[in-house]
Order: C-alpha cells, then sequence, then structure tokens
C-alpha cells in the first residue's frame, strides 16, 4: 500500500489518512524518550498494512531523532517481537 504518514507533534501522533479515513500511532514525547502509546486503524481499513507502515515510519522517525522507545502499545511490541533488528531502539532499564 503506498500510503503517506506524516508526524503530527500538535496531536501527538503519526498519522495516515486513506480513503478519509484516518489511522495513527499515539505517542508522548519526554526528553530522549518516545512512549508509543497506542494504535489505531479505522475498521474499513484493516488488513491492508497500514499499522505496519505506520509503526516503519514511526520506528524510522525515532532513529533519526536519537530518541529511546518505550513500547506501552501491544501492537508496536508485537512488531517489535517479529522484526528484532529495532530492539536496539528500546530503552533498557
Amino acid at each position: 500500500m503506498d500510503v503517506e504518514v506524516k508526524d503530527n507533534p500538535a496531536r501527538h501522533r503519526f498519522e495516515a489518512t486513506v480513503e478519509g479515513k484516518t489511522a495513527f500511532i499515539d505517542y508522548k514525547l519526554e526528553p530522549g524518550v518516545m512512549k508509543v502509546l497506542h494504535t489505531e486503524v479505522p475498521k474499513e481499513l484493516e488488513g491492508r498494512g497500514l499499522a505496519r507502515t505506520m509503526t516503519q515510519f514511526a520506528l524510522k522517525h525515532i532513529e533519526e531523532q536519537n530518541l529511546q522507545l518505550v513500547p506501552l502499545c501491544p501492537y508496536m511490541r508485537s512488531f517489535l517481537k517479529k522484526n528484532p533488528e529495532y530492539q536496539r531502539l528500546v530503552k533498557q532499564n
């Protein structure tokens, strides 16, 4: 799926709008850390890989901004288990 994902810092989320519906990943920024809170894809857009596309965008953003990731979102945690190459971004306690 060719979709544009954008950071919306005013709303603290990454967004992608497809067919007039917006999917998003909520986050909270703290000094040096991004906490990923929740991923939501409208029912009409499910099954198209949109959550994966947004997650990859978010992880790239985290890396480019030299942030550490705190994955509180169940989807993000599941994605990280399947894609261990991103584990380097996860904040260690």
